[in-house]
């Protein structure tokens, strides 16, 4: 994930706007409460995984802010592991969490720009994804088989009087609570022999990316009047991000010169 929550929260109050802060913990933002006023801060209890709370929380954001701008899907976790490895119980529960979670949401503000935004007012749905979400490493089949497709399909679904933009943010290493929240689970038996080392990640990874910057970046698209479906954060995803349209026009030149 591109951002600790906390550093995500102030990059927007700081710009002035109004927040929805959400979280299973909301004592842990005990300190922006105390910093920022209810009429720009809004702190809800919110488990994605419950779509009852989604409910409610989307509920309380209308009856105290009047209307919905913009919409950030940011949960997220790893569970490291060849695919046969992990049980299928941890596979769904990681999905519950980063798709049908963000899915629910999607709609739900869909709805919401409808029935209570003025006509054209719209608004901006940014899903997380990861550098891994376009070129997945072995060990996060998971991980990495979540939004992006969905985002897509879903933007182009929208009629252009609603306004609804979204877009997929593609961030490549950040220090975040990602690290810590994430599973490692034993090496399948069957696999023994592979020399992908991918659990030894989760600790020796190098995050080079500066939270306090992707913030500020977001809130800069934020604003923006043409959003792009993919956009990347930090230098390793970009670095990661652009061999890969160039392999594919070049496999695409070598099957036109086959053909003929």
């Amino acid at each position: 994930m591109v951002a600790n929550r906390r550093v995500w929260f102030k990059a927007v109050l700081a710009s002035g706007e109004c927040v929805v802060a959400t979280a299973r913990r909301v004592s842990a933002l005990d300190d922006l409460k105390q910093r920022y006023s209810e009429s720009q801060l809004l702190i809800q209890a919110l488990d994605v995984c419950i779509n009852e709370q989604i409910d409610q929380a989307f509920k309380n954001l209308i009856d105290h802010f009047g209307r919905l701008d913009v919409v950030v899907n940011n949960a997220g976790y790893a569970v490291f592991g060849e695919v046969e490895g992990i049980p299928e119980k941890d596979a769904r529960k990681e999905f519950d969490v980063q798709f049908w979670g963000p899915v629910y949401i999607s709609k739900l503000t869909a709805k919401t720009v409808r029935e209570v935004n003025k006509p054209g007012q719209g608004a901006i749905i940014f899903n997380v994804s990861s550098a891994g979400g376009f070129n997945a490493n072995p060990g996060l089949a998971f991980y990495a088989s979540t939004l992006e497709g969905f985002t897509e399909a879903f933007s182009k679904e929208m009629l252009p009087e609603w306004n609804i933009k979204a877009c997929i943010l593609e961030p490549g290493g950040f220090e975040t609570e990602w690290r810590n929240a994430s599973i490692t689970f034993d090496q399948h038996p069957a696999y023994a022999g592979n020399t992908a080392n991918f659990r030894s990640l989760r600790s020796s990874i190098t995050m080079l990316g500066d939270p306090v910057k992707g913030a500020k970046a977001i809130v800069k698209l934020s604003n923006e009047p043409k959003l792009p479906m993919r956009v990347q954060l930090g230098s390793d995803s970009l670095a990661i991000v652009k061999p890969k349209p160039r392999l594919s026009l070049e496999m695409g030149r070598s099957s036109r010169r086959f053909r003929g």
